[in-house]
């Protein structure tokens, strides 16, 4: 049995295939909630297997997909080798290293169901905040601070333990931290939110 890498953010894995897609059916209603707009340069940061990637690449000019597990960044690579995507660059790296990742300013950051895990938060605010272009947006995507047993998907409880869930004000409190700052909450029902920052102009 492989260990699990130390780097790995808690509570963040993969879910199996079936109530992933269930849960967010309709990604691409998810990134037009949260603004993801046409021709720009966006990150899908711990990307997994590119279920939020695939449909950011249809929308965005170029799009850097960073996640630290490999075997989830094939399956993403099939994906998008199968539906002819070419405008998406994999990537293999921690997610508080993005700015060297990234190699140059991007306009969007986007993180679904893994900031929770993070353990220092604020540091991973700031990565991004060094990576965003001037009026650049961050949008984090959580699961609401609901008892697990009531976040219930194919009948069974999903999503990370209650004790990781986080506040849409946590999340701005932790996220402020990193110098961003608060733009925009948006409700994604049935179990999540999205919490919108901004880099301030220069």
């Amino acid at each position: 049995m492989t260990s699990r890498h130390p780097a790995f953010f808690e509570g963040t894995e993969m879910p199996t295939t079936g109530w992933w897609e269930t849960l967010w059916p309709e990604p691409a209603r998810v990134l037009e909630a949260v603004d993801l707009k046409r021709d720009t340069d966006a990150v899908d940061l711990c990307c997994g297997d590119g279920w939020f990637t695939w449909e950011m690449a249809k929308v965005a000019r170029r799009v850097l997909a960073i996640d630290l597990d490999r075997n989830m960044l094939a399956v993403a690579r099939d994906r998008f080798t199968k539906a002819g995507t070419t405008n998406c660059e994999l990537v293999e790296g921690d997610a508080y290293e993005l700015p060297t990742l990234a190699g140059r300013l991007v306009d969007f950051v986007f993180m679904a169901n893994a900031f929770h895990g993070v353990p220092d938060q604020p540091r991973l605010a700031q990565a991004v905040h060094k990576t965003l272009k001037s009026g650049g947006r961050f949008a984090v995507v959580n699961w609401r601070q609901r008892p697990r047993e009531e976040t219930r998907i194919l009948g069974e409880p999903r999503g990370p333990k209650t004790e990781l869930r986080m506040s849409p004000g946590q999340t701005m409190e932790s996220v402020e931290a990193g110098g961003l700052t608060f733009a925009e909450l948006v409700e994604l029902p049935p179990y999540h939110y999205a919490v919108i920052f901004e880099r301030s102009s220069l």
